[in-house]
């Protein structure tokens, strides 16, 4: 069918892909959103939208129909249930509410290529059983390199990756001892709710693998900021150490001296006031003069019973 000479017109096929961009854009508020969700790229429709002023009024409109179905709950909104056929055109992947520059609500997704939680949660399962690093990233459907980095940038997921490592290291040294055991695989049936299994090695590539991560999980790792750097040199990997050292001791040196003048103002010993040292005592057998009684005087007799200071005999 030839193109109409006519500006504001459409073919029959771009008037239909025009309708769907619409109505993905009434739900979702986002015309990047909307136009990957018909296959096209966002800028077929934005030279449209310049060049013809009816179609930027209805995306104007559809603009303001989301951010209006936007601001709604969420069981108000239309077709917002699950299973619901407007929807089910909506890609998914966790899309979240955001708000433009200009206060309008859409709907957006992050990236199919970021490093996300549960990539992550999916990488260390998976190096939890298999204490292979490439072989998780691969089956996250990331690079390793992606993960060592996410490892450098957040001391949490160095964590992780540390602990879910350590796991993954028994697990392939307890297979590797359990797999010479006659009886090992015998219950293997009925094991439903047991971690992903190891994936087939020979016992050579069990221990060689074991080799690899054994100063990781027994021995104490050198930790990524003190390892020298590509291109550093002796001298230059040496001062910086010691510069390290040096700072580390001046932040102690500091937060001693600040302890040391809290103690002293609550009234505590500190290290150049310490308590005065404990007074030796003698014998305290050894001690006289500290009693008042009269020497002199007749001992009591035992047998005579004392009432109120007075003997009973001398009331006689």
């Amino acid at each position: 069918m030839a193109r109409p000479s006519t500006p504001d017109q459409f073919t029959r096929r771009q008037a239909a892909q025009n309708d769907a961009f619409l109505a993905a854009l009434r739900r979702t508020g986002n015309a990047r959103e909307a136009a990957s969700t018909l296959g096209y790229n966002r800028s077929t429709f934005t030279k449209r939208r310049a060049a013809h002023p009816a179609f930027a009024a209805k995306w104007n409109a559809a603009l303001a129909l989301a951010s209006a179905a936007l601001n709604l709950p969420s069981r108000l909104r239309e077709g917002s249930g699950e299973g619901s056929a407007k929807n089910a055109a909506i890609p998914t992947g966790s899309p979240t509410t955001t708000r433009t520059a200009n206060g309008r609500l859409q709907l957006r997704r992050p990236p199919a290529n970021r490093l996300d939680h549960a990539a992550e949660q999916a990488f260390l399962t998976a190096l939890s059983v298999t204490a292979n690093i490439r072989l998780s990233a691969a089956a996250a459907g990331f690079s390793h390199s992606a993960f060592y980095a996410r490892r450098k940038a957040s001391p949490a997921f160095a964590r992780e990756m540390r602990l879910a490592l350590a796991a993954g290291y028994e697990s392939v040294e307890f297979a590797l001892l359990a797999g010479t055991l006659p009886g090992s695989h015998d219950h293997d049936e009925w094991r439903h709710n047991a971690p992903p299994p190891i994936p087939p090695m020979t016992a050579n590539q069990a221990l060689q693998l074991l080799h690899l991560h054994n100063r990781t999980v027994h021995l104490q790792e050198e930790p990524p900021h003190i390892k020298r750097r590509r291109g550093e040199s002796s001298d230059a990997h040496s001062y910086r150490l010691s510069a390290m050292y040096e700072a580390r001791q001046a932040r102690a040196r500091e937060a001693f001296d600040i302890a040391e003048a809290a103690r002293n103002e609550r009234g505590e010993p500190t290290l150049i006031n310490p308590y005065p040292a404990p007074v030796r005592l003698p014998a305290l057998d050894q001690v006289t003069g500290w009693s008042k009684a009269d020497p002199t005087k007749t001992p009591h007799d035992p047998d005579v019973a004392l009432f109120g200071g007075w003997r009973l005999k001398d009331s006689k």
